[in-house]
């Protein structure tokens, strides 16, 4: 493109009057007072986000299932001591009870957060991002064993 050309865009810009982004066509005037005045007319569902926790919920059942299957199969195993491999596997039972348990809580304060925001469809964005913030260092995940590989 030759200056002149971009020179000459550039001037048709800046004679336009500032044109605001619009989202989904929008419009950046306040809403009128009354329903929807908050949301700018977004119609939300409490249904939906009830449906959402529950589906969580869900999850949080299926775990709970895991984990008393997993404890029945380690019925019987015995002591750990004198037996390298018993030692390990109960090792390995532990970590990821424990692990699991965090996963099963986790999926109850989303259940929790998602439900609340159902119930209360006016809750700011940053308030719920806020409580997403919390959860997320309530239940941080904890490195990768082994080191982090080289370049990535």
């Amino acid at each position: 493109m030759a200056w002149d050309e971009w020179e000459q865009i550039k001037s048709e810009v800046t004679d336009r009057q500032s044109v605001a982004m619009r989202v989904n066509h929008v419009p950046m005037d306040p809403p009128p007072a009354g329903p929807g005045a908050v949301t700018g007319g977004l119609k939300s569902s409490k249904k939906a986000w009830v449906a959402a926790g529950e589906e969580v919920g869900s999850l949080r059942r299926s775990i709970g299932t895991a984990l008393t299957r997993l404890e029945n199969g380690q019925a019987g195993l015995g002591a750990a001591t004198g037996c390298l491999s018993a030692a390990a596997q109960k090792e390995v039972y532990d970590s990821w009870k424990k692990y699991a348990e965090g996963v099963g809580e986790r999926c109850g304060a989303l259940q929790g957060i998602l439900e609340q925001v159902g119930h209360d469809l006016l809750s700011t964005d940053d308030a719920v991002k806020g409580e997403m913030r919390k959860l997320n260092l309530k239940y941080a995940d904890t490195g990768a064993v082994g080191g982090h590989a080289k370049g990535q």
